[in-house]
């Protein structure tokens, strides 16, 4: 199903106004649309294992990355990720990096909340996803500059539970 960017773009806005209203500060705001996307990403896990995997579900950590980095990402933004990268210090963090999400395109910030990201949306999202596939992380979302680029990616982080670490390495080799 599609959905068109602009009706998507109002009604993520409004949401954003809806939970800048309750808030006192940037953190609890982002907090809120991490919370937001959580459920869309529990639902959105029931859909997709539906529809493109027969209600198949990935039980290896890497398999599973590859489904929200390709899968996932397609059917939010219309394209996979550009990366899908481990962390070269901690086995357990892996990152997700794209350009251009349309949910901080489309979202003006006022000056006062400067630093809000509002790709804690898509950080919730896609902690609901690994949480309700068995793959239980602490997700954040964060801009990241790069050099001669004129505005920063947003990178997603997830950092694993060490329940999840330890089930990948009692699983035999595929």
């Amino acid at each position: 199903m599609q959905v068109s960017l602009s009706a998507f773009a109002y009604l993520f806005s409004e949401l954003v106004q809806y939970c800048q209203s309750r808030v006192s500060h940037i953190g609890e705001l982002e907090r809120r649309l991490e919370e937001v996307g959580y459920g869309v990403g529990v639902r959105l896990l029931e859909v997709l294992c539906f529809r493109e995997r027969g209600s198949r579900r990935e039980v290896r950590l890497l398999d599973m990355l590859k489904f929200v980095h390709s899968t996932l990402w397609r059917y939010l933004f219309g394209r996979q990720a550009r990366d899908l990268e481990q962390s070269n210090t901690a086995e357990d963090e892996y990152m997700i990096s794209d350009y251009d999400l349309f949910v901080i395109k489309f979202v003006s910030v006022p000056k006062e909340m400067g630093h809000l990201n509002c790709a804690a949306f898509v950080a919730g999202v896609v902690k609901g996803v690994l949480d309700g596939a068995g793959f239980p992380a602490r997700v954040t979302a964060h801009f990241v500059t790069v050099k001669d680029q004129p505005k920063p990616k947003t990178t997603i982080l997830m950092k694993f539970d060490p329940s999840v670490m330890q089930r990948e390495q009692r699983m035999p080799a595929s």
